[in-house]
C-alpha cells in the first residue's frame, strides 16, 4: 500500500480498510492502514486520540486553498443475514462486498486514489479529517478533531464529506444541508394503584396518551425552500409493569424530532415544554440536541461539486438536504461542507457493496473537485 502507483485505484485500500473491523469506537487498524498510502503521498499525519476514539488528521501543501475531505473509518455491526464474510473485503462478478463498503470506506479510498490520480503538483492544500466515532456519538471524533486544528492554525477554506449521498444511482444527489436532530424524554409521574381502584391511584399514562397524542397532531412546519417538513417519531413508551392489576406510578416515552431550517433546537424545546405544560402535570423533560440544522448556499464548493459530477457522470445532482445527521454538521461552523458519496441502497444492511466501476467513478469525481475548488 506505500507504493504511490497502486493507490491510483481505490479497491486495494478500500479492501485493506474493510478487513479492519472497525466497530464503533474500535479502530483494529484501519488509521494504520491510512497512515501508510497517505504518507506514500506525501501527506504529514497526526494521529490523534481522544478518550477510546482514534482519529487522523493529514495534509499535504502548504499554501491556500486547504480543500478538506472527512469521514469515518468506524463502522456498524454486520447483523444478521450476510451470504459472505462481512469482512472479507470479497470481489464478486465487479463488485466489492463488506461492511463499511458504502459506508464509508469506499469513498476514504476514493479520496486516496482522487489525490494519486493528481499528482504531486496541485497548487493548494489538500486535508484529510478521518474519525473513529461518526457512526457512535461523536463526542470523541470529527469535533474534538476541528478542536485541534483550531488549537494548531489549521483552518480549511471548504470540506467534502464521503457520506453515502444518492438513494440508488451514483450522482443522483449531493447534500447541501441537514435537519437537525432532538432526542426527548418524557417522564410523566403519577401513584401506583390497584387496577380495580383506579379512584384511590394516579395512573400517569392517559396523561401521556395525551401529551403524545398533542406533539404527533401539532406539525412542527409544512416545509422550508430547501428543506421538508419537520418529523416527529415515537421511538419508545416504557412502563415496566409486568402485571395486570396494578397501575404504575410513572411512565416514560421517547421521541425523535427532525427539525428544518425554521427551527432551532431551543426553539423546539420551548414548544415542546409549552405543549406539553398545557396538556399534563407532574412531568419531566430531558432534551439532547445531536446537531442543529444547515444549509451550504450556492457558491464556489456547490458548483464545484456539482460541475465534478456533471463533468465524470454526466448527471445534475439533486441538491438535498434530506435523511439523518452526519459530522457536516459539526464541520459547517468552520467552513462551508458539502456531502458526495456512494449510492446508499446498501449501507447498513446485510450484503453492502459497491461496484467496482462507481469505486472508480466516484474517484474521478473527486479528483475533478479538488481541481475545481476555489476558496468560498
Amino acid at each position: 500500500m506505500s507504493d504511490p502507483a497502486r493507490l491510483v485505484d481505490p479497491l486495494p485500500l478500500a479492501q485493506a480498510l474493510i478487513r479492519c473491523p472497525s466497530l464503533t469506537p474500535h479502530d483494529a487498524g484501519a488509521i494504520d492502514k491510512l497512515i501508510e498510502a497517505l504518507s506514500a503521498l506525501g501527506f504529514s499525519c497526526h494521529d490523534l486520540s481522544f478518550g477510546s476514539v482514534r482519529n487522523l488528521y493529514a495534509r499535504r501543501g502548504a499554501a491556500k486553498p486547504v480543500f478538506g475531505f472527512a469521514g469515518h473509518t468506524d463502522v456498524v455491526p454486520p447483523g444478521q443475514g450476510w451470504s459472505i464474510d462481512p469482512f472479507a473485503a470479497t470481489v464478486i462478478d465487479g463488485t466489492l462486498f463488506g461492511r463499511g463498503a458504502v459506508d464509508m470506506k469506499g469513498a476514504i479510498a476514493a479520496f486516496v486514489a482522487a489525490v494519486a490520480r493528481l499528482g504531486p503538483d496541485h497548487p493548494g492544500s489538500i486535508a484529510l479529517l478521518i474519525t473513529g466515532d461518526e457512526e457512535g456519538h461523536a463526542t470523541d471524533g470529527t469535533i474534538k478533531i476541528l478542536e485541534w486544528m483550531k488549537a494548531k492554525g489549521e483552518k480549511l477554506d471548504a470540506c467534502l464529506v464521503g457520506e453515502p449521498t444518492s438513494p440508488k444511482k451514483l450522482g443522483e444527489a449531493m447534500k447541501v444541508g441537514r435537519r437537525g436532530s432532538l432526542n426527548g424524554r418524557l417522564t410523566v409521574k403519577g401513584a401506583q394503584g390497584h387496577a380495580a381502584y383506579p379512584h384511590l391511584a394516579d395512573n400517569p399514562l392517559p396523561r401521556l396518551v395525551r401529551m403524545l397524542k398533542a406533539l404527533i397532531d401539532d406539525p412542527l412546519d409544512d416545509g422550508s425552500a430547501h428543506f421538508e417538513p419537520s418529523s416527529v417519531a415515537l421511538t419508545t413508551i416504557d412502563v415496566g409493569n409486568p402485571v395486570t392489576n396494578l397501575t404504575p406510578a410513572q411512565a416514560v416515552a421517547g421521541f425523535n424530532i427532525r427539525f428544518n431550517d425554521r427551527h432551532s433546537g431551543a426553539g423546539i424545546e420551548r414548544h415542546l415544554r409549552q405543549l406539553f405544560d398545557a396538556v399534563g402535570r407532574d412531568w419531566e423533560l430531558a432534551v439532547e440536541i445531536s446537531g442543529e440544522s444547515f444549509l451550504t448556499h450556492p457558491g464556489p464548493l456547490t458548483d464545484a461539486v456539482a460541475g465534478a459530477v456533471r463533468e465524470v457522470l454526466g448527471l445534475d445532482p439533486e441538491l438535498s438536504t434530506s435523511g439523518g445527521t452526519s459530522d457536516a454538521r459539526f464541520i459547517k461552523d468552520h467552513c462551508p461542507v458539502v456531502e458526495f458519496g456512494l449510492a446508499g441502497a446498501t449501507m447498513h444492511k446485510a450484503d453492502e457493496r459497491v461496484t467496482l466501476a462507481d469505486l472508480d467513478r466516484l474517484a474521478d469525481v473527486y479528483k475533478a473537485v479538488i481541481e475545481r475548488v476555489r476558496t468560498p
